[in-house]
């Protein structure tokens, strides 16, 4: 089904657009570094009740924001990512990795706070704990006036921009304002990503784009998908031009602006990790609104490349060929 919503040669035409046309995505954000420490366990702590985790590997990975900017790169697109970091050793290394990417430093904005960092201990494929290092505060002064003003040259330079918030002090209203105000004067696509801390503040957004958790909580009701009459006036509601609801296993619903609403269903085959299937669909709607595909077009595309990432492990990047290769397989 998902195969027959687009013709092969528009799918090739759009994905290498990007590449071809040296389209620009900037992502503006809560960046985050992901730290992996994978060892094994053979003994519990003689200190407290807790298992001793012998590192054997520790592996850095592009979380948030910075994973969104990945998978643009991935997709073929130029990056800018527009977030703040610590001046710290894990803002050294984030920033190194989206250098090694290609992507454009100008836009990373050196802070009091530390670089937000989630380490995993895993064991034998089992993930231990968790450690958090973070100040999640929203920014204010000297450092929201500099995110502006990276804001506006930015955007100033991209095709499309992408807002990307998981509730870490990079979007404030201040800079969400500012930052589709811009795009709109300039005629680009905005997509959002958002989280429940600003969910009613991005009115002028091309593509609204929550998980139906999300949905939920910012409604404080539950959203029926088998009689969605209500969609069309969360639509109002949000003052976005349209609405697409990431579903899960159950694919994703796009809302247009006069109330229609298209349904379309997964493609993955297998789900072996779901973390940072989120950040692809993100991208590629990006990528593909840029390249000059409907909306509904990119949110087919996107889903392709969901499926492609949810059969990774971790938060993986999908490249065009690989979305190619997903329609092929279909």
């Amino acid at each position: 089904m998902p195969k027959a919503l687009i013709a092969r040669e528009r799918l090739v035409q759009l994905l290498d657009a990007p590449a071809q046309r040296g389209l620009r995505i900037a992502i503006v954000g809560d960046a985050m570094l992901d730290v992996y420490l994978r060892g094994d366990v053979e003994r519990i702590s003689p200190e407290a009740p807790v298992p001793v985790v012998r590192v054997r590997e520790r592996k850095h990975a592009l979380g948030g924001a910075a994973n969104v900017a990945q998978n643009a790169a991935a997709l073929g697109a130029r990056t800018e990512l527009v977030a703040a970091l610590g001046d710290d050793a894990a803002g050294a290394q984030l920033t190194a990795m989206l250098e090694t990417l290609g992507a454009d430093p100008r836009g990373l904005i050196r802070t009091a706070r530390p670089t937000t960092t989630k380490t995993r201990v895993v064991a034998r494929g089992q993930q231990v704990v968790r450690v958090d290092e973070e100040v999640d505060a929203d920014l204010v002064g000297d450092e929201v006036a500099a995110l502006q003003a990276a804001v506006a040259r930015a955007v100033g330079e991209a095709d499309a921009l992408v807002l990307e918030d998981y509730n870490k002090g990079v979007l404030v209203e201040s800079v969400i304002r500012g930052a589709v105000a811009a795009a709109r004067a300039r005629g680009i696509p905005v997509v959002v990503d958002p989280k429940y801390r600003n969910f009613f503040a991005y009115a002028g957004a091309t593509v609204f784009k929550p998980n139906r958790r999300e949905l939920e909580a910012a409604l404080g009701a539950a959203v029926d998908l088998e009689h969605p009459e209500a969609l069309p006036a969360v639509l109002a509601r949000l003052g976005a031009e349209r609405l697409l609801l990431t579903l899960s296993e159950r694919g994703m619903a796009l809302i247009e602006p006069d109330g229609a609403i298209r349904r379309i269903p997964t493609t993955a085959r297998e789900v072996f990790d779901v973390v940072g299937a989120g950040d692809t669909v993100t991208a590629y709607l990006a990528g593909m609104l840029a390249a000059g595909a409907s909306a509904y077009e990119a949110a087919i595309i996107a889903n392709f490349a969901a499926g492609v990432e949810v059969g990774k492990a971790g938060a993986a990047t999908v490249s065009a060929a690989e979305v190619l290769a997903a329609y092929d397989d279909g």
